[in-house]
């Protein structure tokens, strides 16, 4: 099998050897394409149902995630509903590991509530609390490892394992954004989906929005395709383009990701107004909390590298306050509870020299001590 950087850099080339011998994939705009003749095809007859640059890059995100096929949609929160949409009915039930992307739950709640599909939440420790969760009407279990923002890990193996086990018939589908398949693989640990938001690592540099979701099973891919053809959320060929582009430096991009964010987790226990680091030991997310006497306001303020903004996996370093920003439709209680507090700060850590980072950071604790 070829080695993920060979895949990652060479998996989408020569796709137009027989017309150019072009060595960039190129870009098709086109949203028709002529019949042969009566009830015959090229394989593309209308960009909504399939597109050659969208092809390309779907085959590209099966092959790195170890899965049978995928499906290129219009953003993450696309991917999660092409997941729903397709694979869960009315008076199904799920559940969904405890701390999430915000945005993952305001889907959930909008599920429960407008379709009546509920869920129950897991703490992602102990497997058997899990299994006493199951119900007969039970579907899918929704994991997302690290966690966004406290970085919790969960053994999605384990989880796969005990569950299939018992109910062969349940999915297990995973958020894979904040890993990517340089870090992790969860069809090769059992589950049976893979989500991402390409926006993130996937494309890398802050300018692509998109979604991928990828199948382990033949069948699983196919129930996607379909749905997808009727509901019509797919990524548009520009950036599709985009995004093949940008998986050929994805290894690069992560190991360098990495390596900072390492250096930052290493270096911000040891600086006064840091109460706590979380951080997953590989990746480029990290989160930490001021202490109750700093200002989050200054601090965010202060930064004159990193950006206060929304967003993760780009190579510009962006901080994000989940309590009012990406969680702010989660119920007060329940962000507390998760350890979201207004002093939780997450850092996107990017590609710049990580001493600028850590120098930075240090000014902007230092401005944001209270008198």
């Amino acid at each position: 099998m070829t080695k993920l950087s060979t895949q990652l850099v060479q998996g989408s080339n020569g796709t137009d050897d027989a017309e150019t011998g072009a060595v960039v994939t190129p870009l098709y705009f086109s949203t028709a394409f002529r019949h042969p003749g009566l009830g015959k095809s090229t394989g593309y007859d209308y960009s909504r149902l399939s597109e050659p640059t969208r092809s390309i890059l779907e085959k590209q995100l099966a092959a790195i995630e170890h899965g049978t096929d995928a499906v290129a949609v219009s953003s993450g929160m696309a991917a999660i509903d092409l997941v729903f949409s397709a694979l869960t009915r009315t008076g199904d039930h799920f559940i969904s590991s405890d701390d999430l992307y915000g945005g993952s739950f305001r889907y959930f709640d909008n599920r429960a509530d407008k379709y009546n599909i509920p869920y129950d939440t897991w703490n992602g420790i102990n497997v058997d609390d899990l299994l006493l969760l199951l119900k007969p009407n039970t579907k899918l279990i929704w994991i997302e490892s690290p966690s966004n923002p406290t970085m919790k890990v969960i053994d999605i193996e384990g989880v796969a394992t005990a569950v299939h086990a018992v109910r062969p018939d349940i999915l297990i589908a995973v958020d894979n954004t904040f890993l990517t398949p340089v870090y992790q693989n969860p069809l090769d640990l059992g589950a049976d989906l893979v989500v991402h938001s390409a926006t993130k690592y996937l494309g890398g540099h802050n300018d692509i929005l998109g979604g991928a979701v990828i199948a382990k099973d033949p069948q699983l891919g196919n129930t996607l395709r379909e749905q997808l053809t009727t509901t019509g959320q797919v990524m548009d060929p520009f950036d599709a383009w985009l995004l093949i582009r940008s998986l050929k430096t994805l290894k690069v991009r992560m190991e360098a990701h990495t390596a900072n964010a390492r250096f930052l987790a290493e270096q911000l226990p040891t600086l006064a107004g840091i109460d706590k680091v979380l951080y997953a030991g590989v990746g480029g997310m990290i989160s930490f909390y001021l202490a109750d006497d700093y200002d989050v306001d200054t601090f965010l303020q202060s930064l004159q590298v990193c950006s206060f903004a929304e967003s993760l996996g780009g190579v510009e370093s962006l901080v994000t306050v989940p309590y009012v920003q990406t969680h702010h439709d989660m119920p007060v209680q329940q962000r507390l509870d998760l350890g979201i507090t207004p002093q939780l700060l997450r850092l996107s850590v990017g590609l710049e020299d990580k001493d600028d980072l850590w120098g930075d950071l240090q000014q902007a604790v230092a401005a944001a001590k209270e008198d």
